[in-house]
């Protein structure tokens, strides 16, 4: 765990900048970072030293991408099959009226510290670093941890339906 710490801190900034040039988004940069870790994490045991540890997590990182991308294709062709031209986020659901009730119910409900960091992240507008530091955590901890609670209420309005 203190080696993909050390990763963390020496190349967090170089495979953000990476993720910035190949997605020209922010916030998905964001994510695909927090997953890169995780995925690295996951599978330092793998790593071989055959290439430079950046170039590892570059190459972890583009992967995730061109995953996200095959997935965001598929959900586009099922909701244009559905009639929905474009994918609904969570954050864009809060600004109707009766989704963000349902929203909030599902928030009510959540466990800790899932419950705070989505509001926080959603309502409170904190970066990732801002909220790990509320928390005394890593700012990729606060990532993983938004996710999952934003997976989570995705579930559950996906069960509502």
């Amino acid at each position: 765990m203190k080696e993909i710490e050390k990763l963390y801190r020496l190349y967090f900034k170089d495979v953000y900048k990476y993720l910035r040039s190949i997605t020209h988004d922010e916030s998905l940069s964001e994510e695909l970072l927090s997953d890169t870790f995780f995925k690295a994490m996951q599978s330092f045991h793998n790593f071989r030293g055959e290439c430079d540890v950046r170039v590892w997590l570059c190459q972890i990182a583009k992967n995730l991408y061109f995953s996200h991308l095959k997935k965001y294709k598929k959900q586009a062709v099922i909701e244009e099959d559905v009639g929905s031209s474009k994918e609904i986020s969570v954050e864009e659901l809060l600004c109707d009226n009766e989704s963000a009730f349902e929203i909030h119910q599902i928030l009510h409900n959540m466990k800790e510290p899932y419950k705070e960091v989505f509001s926080l992240r959603v309502f409170g507008e904190l970066t990732f670093r801002q909220i790990g530091t509320l928390f005394g955590k890593t700012e990729h901890w606060a990532c993983v941890t938004y996710h999952r609670a934003r997976n989570i209420i995705i579930g559950d309005l996906e069960n509502e339906n």
